[in-house]
């Protein structure tokens, strides 16, 4: 009897489960060895050699589950059984012999759509890296969107996710006003409509170009303020797919079947051709949004399968099954933006009400993706009109003072189902300057700081470009080509006056990793956050007396200066738009902008350098000013002239002696006066390498590189 009721038990949550959004099959397209050089492959301590696996995950989603209902237009995306459903490829890093691996997943968020490699310390210790599609708009990465076309997954191909298209109750294209740019284009030829580096991915519901607006404008400020905008013509501009306005290449709105075109990136041919000085801007009324909020879902089932399942409904065998403890996602910059969404919407619970991740590592990424409203456009960088600052940007519930909205945090869902995971998140001044960062620590009033809950850990690297730069010694001198241009991040943004910041991340984040895998695996605390405070007078307004910044030779006497951070911005994306969630239906064609948000910056010391960071040896023996910010040189793009290089950090190089600086009008000591010969810049580089390692961000092994790095640099050659 109890035989048989345990059996009926088994069948009654068999049938339970088979009702979740799950991913009911699992298809292996390519299984190949792993970090090898023709038949040599490298083999990791007890892990042994690594193999890669590619393939497709095909997931089906229920509209009714709570957990789901939040995705944007879900109810307009069902298939004839009420089920929405999608497809994800994913790549698996692995040991060949499961048995010896750490049980350890790293789940990686693809930037864009690029393909992730587990890193080489992580294959040390016997982890398994899991990469997987969650941006469904990135029609250009070999996928016909909205199509039946399911194309297999190569290890080392991009990602992508194929999501349904939302339509009417009556099966009718669903229509909406959206908008599109084109930055620092000349010529006669045709230009295309890119957001970032990627398609603008809708479609026009019509070729009449008298159903849209395209101006033109001059110039426009940081804030938003627009001058010499000018109309154009209806009858001055064509929808093309290349060519000129004279001689246009055509462009189909939808194939026979209704389906959407491989003709992207969607171009315009304009009359007399563009010019560079000037922006374009397009609002046009686009037809069938894709329903994006669905990559919030598959990131979340296909991670709980490789944890959990082990086979999908046919039977496939799930490679990773029982053999994973512990796991922790990680995104870099618009994907660690992805993973603050995702939590922030509640998608780190299955629905098995089973936590998915223990950690979440969102990496130089400060505000939430804007993903899951009709219309979105992830790939932003939060250019002008572009969503993704809205709602709370903190960890604990604060009230949003200045744009009126209540007190919340990007953890209450999770918290209210206790499956919040712990958190560590790292910044450069770069995300500051560029990327709007700044009230994630003080919030949109900029009157204290917001203090951080027990899991959650900070840290900030301070005065680096995105990311971190090249790293090394010479990198910082002249010599070494140093002023070599750096191109602006962005859509065509132009080059910087600045040459690169080397300041690096890469041993920084190899010591928050450590950290970070034993926070999770064995509860052993990391350091203690590290960034600049508004308690201990670090934060600052974004101006040169404020900040203590040097006058210094090469930039402008005022730099840097009032307007010329990238600010929040609040919009009005009307009444269909929940700005808490970032879920909705935004306001037909641009968003009104209300007000600007006051932003606060690190302040610096006599060099230029921000103060408030962890310990970084090349800024702690530094060769230069290194700059979280960079200025748009003139040239072939001079629409930004002048302005923020996006998110590019930049740098200034010491004088080598004291007649140099001293002639040059530089206040900043020179190389000779801080360390005398090259016995004593390697002397300086010991110190600061043994006092990041006593603090926790970096590991002996590094700073034993650093050193040998230093003795066999140019620096006072």
């Amino acid at each position: 009897m109890r035989l048989k009721a345990l059996a009926i038990a088994a069948g009654m949550l068999a049938c339970a489960a088979s009702s979740h959004a799950r991913i009911t099959r699992v298809v292996i397209d390519e299984t190949v060895p792993a970090f090898c050089k023709g038949a040599a492959c490298t083999s990791y301590g007890e892990a042994g050699r690594y193999e890669q696996i590619a393939g497709r995950a095909f997931g089906e989603l229920d509209p009714r589950d709570p957990l789901n209902r939040i995705i944007q237009d879900i109810e307009l995306a069902k298939d004839a059984d009420g089920k929405v459903r999608y497809v994800a490829s994913f790549v698996i890093t692995k040991p060949v012999d499961m048995s010896k691996a750490s049980g350890m997943l790293w789940h990686d968020v693809p930037n864009r759509g690029r393909p992730l490699v587990l890193d080489e310390r992580e294959r040390e210790t016997g982890d398994v890296g899991l990469a997987s599609a969650w941006q469904g708009d990135n029609a250009g990465f070999g996928t016909e969107l909205g199509t039946t076309v399911r194309p297999k997954m190569s290890v080392g191909g991009n990602h992508w996710l194929q999501v349904p298209v939302a339509k009417n109750p009556n099966g009718s294209p669903i229509t909406g006003r959206v908008f599109a740019r084109i930055i620092n284009r000349s010529g006669a030829s045709a230009q295309p409509l890119i957001v970032q580096t990627n398609p603008v991915p809708y479609m026009p519901a019509t070729l009449d170009t008298s159903q849209a607006t395209l101006v033109s404008r001059d110039h426009e400020s940081m804030e938003g303020v627009v001058t010499g905008e000018r109309t154009i013509s209806s009858a001055d501009w064509k929808w093309c797919s290349g060519g000129t306005f004279e001689k246009p290449q055509p462009f189909a709105v939808s194939s026979s079947k209704g389906e959407q075109p491989n003709t992207l990136p969607l171009q315009i041919c304009l009359k007399g051709g563009f010019n560079a000085a000037k922006l374009y801007q397009v609002v046009y009324t686009a037809k069938d949004p894709y329903v994006l909020g669905i990559g919030f879902a598959a990131w979340r089932d296909v991670a709980s399968f490789f944890r959990y399942s082990g086979s999908d409904d046919a039977g496939t065998a799930n490679p990773l099954a029982g053999r994973i403890t512990s796991s922790i996602t990680r995104g870099r910059s618009q994907s660690g933006n992805y993973l603050r969404g995702w939590l922030h919407l509640g998608f780190n619970q299955d629905e098995a009400k089973r936590q998915v991740h223990d950690g979440m590592w969102p990496i130089i990424a400060g505000r939430r993706i804007a993903l899951n409203y009709r219309w979105a456009q992830p790939d932003g960088v939060l250019e002008l009109y572009q969503a993704g600052s809205e709602g709370p940007q903190w960890w604990v519930p604060y009230p949003d003072q200045a744009r009126g909205l209540p007190t919340r945090s990007i953890l209450d869902r999770c918290n209210a189902t206790k499956t919040c995971p712990k958190v560590i998140e790292h910044f450069g001044a770069a995300e500051i300057w560029g990327l709007k960062l700044g009230p994630e620590w003080v919030g949109t009033s900029a009157k204290e700081d917001i203090p951080l809950p027990a899991n959650v850990r900070r840290y900030y690297v301070a005065s680096t470009s995105h990311g971190g730069g090249a790293g090394g010694f010479d990198t910082s001198l002249p010599s070494a080509g140093v002023n070599k241009p750096i191109e602006c991040p962005g859509n065509n943004s132009g080059f910087g006056v600045l040459a690169a910041n080397p300041m690096p991340h890469t041993e920084t984040f190899r010591a928050l990793s450590f950290h970070f895998r034993n926070w999770v695996m064995r509860n052993t605390l990391p350091p203690q956050s590290r960034y600049p405070t508004m308690r201990a007078g670090q934060l600052v307004e974004p101006t040169k007396a404020a900040m203590g910044f040097p006058t210094i030779p090469g930039l402008r006497a005022t730099a840097p200066e009032p307007g010329f951070i990238n600010p929040v911005l609040d919009y009005d994306w009307g009444p269909g738009f929940d700005p808490n969630d970032g879920s909705g239906v935004p306001i037909d064609g641009l968003p009104r902008i209300k007000r600007v948000i006051r932003t606060l910056v690190p302040k610096v010391n006599a060099d230029g350098n921000e103060v408030g960071g962890v310990p970084v040896v090349l800024l702690d023996a530094p060769l230069g000013t290194y700059l979280g910010w960079n200025i748009t040189a003139d040239g072939e793009r001079p629409f930004h002239k002048g302005k923020l290089c996006m998110y590019a950090g930049g740098m200034v190089p010491f004088a080598r002696t004291r007649a140099e600086r001293v002639g040059s009008g530089d206040t900043r000591l020179s190389l000779e006066e801080r360390y005398t010969d090259h016995v004593g810049y390697v002397a300086a580089v010991k110190k600061a390498a043994a006092g990041a390692v006593g603090q926790g961000f970096l590991l002996q092994r590094d700073a034993e590189g650093l050193v040998k790095a230093a003795e066999g640099s140019g620096v006072l050659r």
